[in-house]
């Protein structure tokens, strides 16, 4: 099968096999926003089966034509390029509902009858793949649902496969994430099961190792020997917005590091995997998230600061303090800042500090990966009349642009000896002269194509809650840490800044 990461961006050969896609949970937002937008863009670039269905099953009682309907607002609002409605007639041809109640084992018997009728009246053998965007709290008994009525079948070579794709949260702690992965996995074998992160879609994360790999100037550097220390960032401008009730239960680690940034991190970290293969990689990632180090519970107050936003200004107009926002807890803890030192105990990062922070509020969106390099000597630059050289950074933008910048140093133009950074930078749309895909566009494809390059297996998921276990323990202990204040614009509270400043450092954006 096509592997993401070598695909070509006008190849139309990686078509997936017939699949008929059932999406539990399709009244909700994901749908309509993300899920079929997507797959209208892989329809019109004809990377979808010839013989595709999709069936949204819900606890709403709707017609096929209301689910279209409603389907059809979202494309017009969410799309990102416009489909025109011959282009949507075309594709919602094979759009059906079906009432689903996922405590009701009767009604996935309905879903199973419906399946089969749609496969005859197709003349097709469908692949089926189940996608669960709904709360967590139903995914094992819809799994379970799906197994007891038949609808799951083990892997057998040119027979139908039957695939889940289930959307994060994948657990709230170690222990509960464990526990739904055994749940699921009576039901599902692990290579049937595709936890889905959208971060992984992204064109400049799936990019972190073609960069590193093929490129024979970076990856010498990229060890201890060369990079003095690492930064990601991820910065949002909005705060909870309507997710208030689901925010208060969860906060920022959980809802962004755990799963984003720690995603982000094993890639930049990995060792070069023998191929490029799902379980090749997905390997050397678990490895680097082993070697995270664990903080002994005194060691957290002075590696990791949570904060919480207060009212403030967002691009000039003043916005409400978090324990303000609906649906918030009046006194809550909840943080909506995380800023954390970790450290990857191997030959490669031994001693290479890595920053991650993510916050809610902050002044502006987006989301950075930034490298340090090592200063090269200042002997011979001394008495130059300028204090020192800046460091050599290679800054990866994830969001909102896509793109790649190296800055470097340089003489100016003039008879003075001087050195000034400049920078030299690379932009997807610029260089290509396409606009890069959305990242459910490449996921949900690859999950029909059985391709489990770009989601997360089992191991990843426990290792990057072991992580965090102890920060959770002490935070919720009585000889918890500070959880400090923030105002709304910010980047952050102080003590945040005063991470890096114990090393020397600073916050590329500050």
């Amino acid at each position: 099968m096509p592997n993401p990461f070598l695909d070509d961006l006008t190849e139309k050969s990686g078509n997936a096999p017939s699949t008929c896609l059932v999406i539990f949970g399709a009244t909700g937002d994901l749908t309509r926003r993300k899920l079929i937008p997507a797959l209208c863009n892989l329809a019109q670039d004809k990377y979808l089966p010839s013989n595709f269905v999709v069936i949204g099953a819900s606890r709403s009682p709707l017609s096929d034509e209301d689910f279209r309907a409603s389907l059809y607002e979202g494309v017009q609002s969410f799309s990102r390029r416009q489909i025109l409605k011959s282009d949507w007639d075309n594709f919602a041809k094979n759009v059906f509902y079906h009432q689903v109640r996922f405590d009701n084992l009767d009604d996935f018997q309905a879903l199973k009858d419906r399946l089969s009728k749609i496969g005859k009246e197709k003349k097709e053998n469908f692949n089926y793949l189940y996608y669960l965007a709904t709360a967590p709290k139903f995914f094992g008994s819809i799994a379970k649902s799906l197994h007891d009525v038949g609808l799951v079948e083990e892997p057998k070579k040119g027979q139908r496969t039957t695939s889940i794709v289930v959307e994060k949260p994948f657990g709230s702690d170690l222990d509960s994430a464990i526990k739904l992965n055994a749940e699921i996995r009576k039901s599902f074998s692990e290579n049937q099961i595709f936890r889905i992160d959208h971060y992984l879609g992204k064109e400049t994360v799936q990019n972190i190792l073609v960069f590193r790999f093929s490129n024979g100037i970076f990856e010498p550097l990229w060890n201890h020997r060369y990079i003095d220390h690492i930064q990601i960032s991820v910065a949002e401008s909005v705060g909870v917005e309507s997710r208030g009730e689901y925010f208060d239960s969860t906060g920022i680690t959980r809802d962004i590091i755990q799963n984003h940034v720690f995603q982000v991190l094993s890639l930049l970290c990995i060792e070069p995997p023998i191929n490029l293969d799902a379980n090749s990689i997905r390997d050397e990632k678990v490895k680097v998230l082993k070697s995270i180090r664990r903080y002994k519970p005194v060691e957290i107050k002075n590696n990791i600061v949570r904060a919480q936003y207060t009212h403030g200004m967002i691009d000039g107009k003043e916005v409400l303090g978090y324990t303000e926002e609906s649906k918030v807890i009046q006194k809550s803890q909840t943080e909506t800042f995380t800023a954390m030192r970790l450290g990857i105990d191997n030959w490669r990062w031994a001693g290479v500090p890595i920053y991650v922070r993510a916050g809610k509020r902050l002044p502006k969106r987006i989301t950075e990966i930034t490298i340090f390099f090592q200063k090269p000597p200042e002997a011979l630059f001394k008495g130059l009349g300028y204090k020192q050289i800046e460091q050599n950074c290679l800054a990866i933008q994830v969001q909102p642009k896509e793109s790649i910048s190296l800055q470097i140093s340089s003489k100016p133009p003039g008879p003075r000896m001087r050195s000034q950074p400049v920078v030299m930078e690379f932009h997807y749309g610029q260089s290509f002269g396409v606009p890069s895909p959305e990242a459910y566009e490449r996921l949900l494809l690859d999950a029909m194509k059985g391709d489990a390059t770009l989601f997360t297996r089992d191991d990843e998921i426990e290792e990057a809650w072991d992580i965090l276990k102890p920060v959770f323990e002490v935070w919720q202990s009585e000889s918890a840490p500070p959880l400090y204040r923030y105002e709304a614009g910010t980047w952050g509270p102080k003590e945040a800044a005063d991470l890096l400043r114990k090393n020397n450092h600073r916050w590329r954006r500050l």
